[in-house]
C-alpha cells in the first residue's frame, strides 16, 4: 500500500553539542568514572554526540548536592511569591527560545517540528501554571469555637527523584520539574537515555532565571544504572516516573525498601468508542490525530478504535483513506505529519507488531516503510481492521503509528471491549446521546475520559491511570500534594482537661 511521503534533505541544527554532560551542584561535569554512551539521530541513526553515563557515584554526588540545597539553602524557605517569580522567569526563557528548543527536540526525537514547537510552548505554560498555583494555594483550617484551632502546614518533602521518558521529553520534564520546584523541593532529574539533548538545556535556563545551585541536578544514563541508583538512594524520599509498565513495576519494588512516595504514569492502550449517532467527521479527525500525532509515541494514544457495526464499514473506508494521505517525512519539514521513530530499537519493536498485525487483522493502510524513505526509523501510518479482542495488537501497547479497529453491536459489548485490557489510562467516547456518554464514561476503566474530543487537558485536572496504567495522579493541587507533606498543627484555646495518670 502506498503512503504519502516527503523526501527532503536531512536538516541538522547548527551548534549541536558533541558531548552532553551531567549538571550537579551548579556545574557541568563528566561521570566520575568517565563512562559515556552514544546518542543517535533518528533520521540517520548516526551518532551525533556522546553523553555522560551516570553510575552510582554520580547519583550520590547529585543527591548530596540536592540534599545540601534543601537542608541549608534558600529555596525551600522562600516565600511562594518569590519562587513564583523564578518560575515565571523560567517560562519567559522557554518562550523566548521555543523555536530553538523545538529544533533540537525534533532532531533528538524525530517528532514533527510543528508538534515539537507546541510541546515547547506547553512546557512554558506548565511553569506559569504552577507559579500561579502556589501563590493562590490555601491550606485547610478547622475551628472548634472556644476550644481549638487546627490548621494544615504544607512542607516540601525533600529531594525529588524525577525519571522521564523519551517521547516529548522537554515538555514531560517540565511537567515534573515545575510542581516539584514550586513546592520547594530540590530535584535530581534522570532523563531518558535515547533523548538527553533537550534536558541538558534546563541547566542554563534555570541558572539564568535565578534557581540556586544544587536545587536542580541532572544525571544522564540508562535506567538500569543511573535510574536504579536514584530509585534506591536513601536520601531521595519520593520518585515520580513516567514510562512503560514493566519498568514501573521494578521501580515499585525498589521503592518499597525505603517506603518512598511514588507517582507513576505508565503504559496505555486507550479505546476510542464511536457510536452510530456520533459526529463521524469529527470522530475521524480526532481518532486520526489521537494515534498518529507525536508519531504514535504517546501514552494516551487512542490506539484501539471501537466502532458500532452499522457505521463500521463506512468508518473503516474513510479512516484508511485519510491514513494513507498522512504525510511522512523529515521531521524538520513543516509539511510532515509523522516523522521518524525515536530509536532503531523502538523502530524494530513497532515493526514487529506491524508484522504480527498482518496475521491478526485486515490491513487497510500502511504496513511497512513509506516509499522513498530508505533510511531512518520511518513507519507508515498503519491501520488494521476486524481485530479480535484477543489479538496482541488489541491487547499490547505498541507505542507507534499503528491502530486496531474492532466492531461492536451493543453498548454492553462496547464497554466490555473497552475494559478488556490490562491498561486504564484514557478513553474517548463519541456520541450525541448525553445519557449514554455520562454513563459510559463512569463505567469505563480509565483515569481520564474525553467526550467528543481528543486529548485536550485542563492543567487543573488530575492526570493518571488505573490498573496497569499507573499509580497516583498528578496535575493541579494533586501535584502539590505529592511533592509536599501535610502536617496537622493543633492549637488549644481553652484549658485542656487531661486525665491525671499517676496523680493523687
Amino acid at each position: 500500500m502506498t503512503q504519502t511521503s516527503v523526501q527532503t534533505t536531512h536538516y541538522v541544527p547548527a551548534d549541536l553539542p558533541t558531548s552532553i554532560r551531567h549538571f550537579i551542584g551548579g556545574k557541568f561535569v563528566d561521570s566520575v568514572g568517565g563512562e559515556t554512551f552514544d546518542v543517535l539521530d533518528p533520521v540517520s541513526n548516526q551518532t551525533y554526540a556522546t553523553a555522560a553515563a551516570g553510575q552510582q557515584a554520580d547519583i550520590d554526588l547529585a543527591v548530596a548536592a540536592a540534599k545540601e540545597a534543601f537542608d541549608n539553602g534558600p529555596w525551600p524557605r522562600m516565600l511562594p511569591r518569590a519562587r513564583a517569580r523564578v518560575l515565571h522567569a523560567i517560562a519567559d526563557a522557554v518562550e523566548a527560545q521555543d523555536a530553538r528548543l523545538a529544533e533540537l527536540e525534533t532532531f533528538d526525537t524525530g517528532l514533527p517540528i510543528t508538534q515539537a514547537l507546541g510541546q515547547a510552548q506547553r512546557a512554558a505554560e506548565n511553569f506559569r501554571f504552577f507559579a500561579d498555583l502556589i501563590v493562590a494555594q490555601a491550606d485547610d483550617t478547622y475551628k472548634v469555637p472556644g476550644r481549638q484551632i487546627n490548621y494544615v502546614n504544607r512542607k516540601p518533602v525533600g529531594v525529588a527523584g524525577l525519571i522521564t521518558p523519551w517521547n516529548t521529553p522537554f515538555m514531560l520534564e517540565s511537567w515534573k520539574l515545575a510542581p516539584a520546584l514550586a513546592s520547594g523541593c530540590t530535584v535530581v532529574l534522570k532523563p531518558a537515555e535515547f533523548t538527553p539533548l533537550s534536558a541538558s538545556l534546563w541547566a542554563e535556563i534555570f541558572r539564568t532565571a535565578g534557581v540556586p545551585d544544587g536545587v536542580f541536578n541532572l544525571v544522564n544514563g540508562i535506567g538500569e544504572e543511573a535510574g536504579d541508583a536514584l530509585v534506591k538512594h536513601p536520601d531521595v524520599p519520593l520518585i515520580s516516573f513516567t514510562g512503560e509498565t514493566t519498568t514501573g513495576q521494578t521501580i515499585y519494588r525498589n521503592c518499597a525498601a525505603n517506603l518512598k512516595g511514588m507517582s507513576m504514569e505508565l503504559g496505555g492502550k486507550s479505546p476510542a468508542v464511536v457510536f452510530a449517532d456520533a459526529d463521524l467527521d469529527a470522530a475521524i479527525d480526532s481518532t486520526l490525530f489521537g494515534v498518529f500525532s507525536l508519531n504514535g509515541e504517546r501514552c494516551t494514544a487512542s490506539s484501539r478504535i471501537l466502532v458500532e457495526r452499522s457505521i463500521y464499514d463506512d468508518f473503516c473506508a474513510r479512516y484508511a483513506a485519510r491514513a494513507q494521505s498522512i504525510v511522512v517525512g523529515d521531521p524538520h519539514d513543516p509539511k510532515t505529519e509523522v516523522g521518524a521513530l525515536v530509536h532503531p530499537e523502538h523502530y524494530a519493536k513497532v515493526m514487529s507488531y506491524v508484522e504480527i498485525g498482518k496475521t491478526e487483522g485486515r490491513l487497510l493502510a500502511g504496513g511497512g516503510r513509506p516509499e522513498g524513505l530508505t533510511e531512518g526509523n520511518y513507519v507508515s501510518p498503519t491501520v488494521f481492521a476486524d481485530v479480535a479482542p484477543t489479538a496482541r495488537i488489541f491487547q499490547e501497547e505498541i507505542f507507534g503509528p499503528v491502530v486496531a479497529i474492532t466492531p461492536f453491536e451493543t453498548d454492553a459489548e462496547a464497554l466490555a471491549l473497552a475494559n478488556g485490557v490490562k491498561y486504564g489510562l484514557a478513553a474517548y467516547i463519541w456520541t450525541t446521546n448525553l445519557t449514554r456518554a455520562h454513563n459510559f464514561a463512569q463505567a469505563v476503566d480509565a483515569g481520564m475520559v474525553w467526550l467528543n474530543s481528543h486529548n485536550v487537558r485542563d492543567l487543573r485536572t488530575p492526570f493518571g491511570g488505573v490498573k496497569a496504567s499507573g499509580l497516583g495522579h498528578e496535575g493541579g493541587y494533586r501535584s502539590i500534594d505529592f511533592y509536599t507533606d501535610s502536617q496537622a498543627v493543633h492549637i488549644t484555646l481553652a484549658p485542656v482537661h487531661t486525665p491525671r495518670f499517676g496523680g493523687n
